[in-house]
């Protein structure tokens, strides 16, 4: 029943039933149009909301984040120690590999989520 519909029945109730009743008749029209108007408001805002990102998002950025820290530290970290130390430079290429692979499947699951 549309809008209309339901003010000419409020109101075709109000007739029958008479005057006593006029405040029951007015309440039942006033429910219905706000039950009425929440459903609009629900159906508007279900086709208009952007679809919100899933509340695992932030964790997964935290995630990242805190492996990229990681990541920079560790392989600095590991540079350093073999550049100061005179050891052989060669050892730090497996070492940034190592990063680099890591990063890259850490990525690579999250683009498949």
């Amino acid at each position: 029943m549309n809008t209309g519909d339901e003010l000419r029945a409020a109101v075709s109730a109000r007739r029958d039933l008479g005057p006593e009743y006029e405040n029951e008749v007015v309440e039942s029209f006033l429910d219905k149009m706000g039950q009425e108007i929440d459903r609009r408001v629900d159906e508007r805002l279900a086709t208009t909301a952007p679809k919100a990102r899933p509340v695992n998002q932030t964790v997964a950025d935290g995630q990242r984040l805190a492996l990229a820290i990681v990541s920079l530290v560790l392989g600095t970290g590991a540079t350093l120690a073999f550049v100061l130390t005179g050891n052989d430079a060669s050892y730090v290429i497996p070492v940034w590999i190592g990063v680099i692979i890591v990063n890259a499947i850490f990525n690579s699951n999250r683009a498949k989520g």
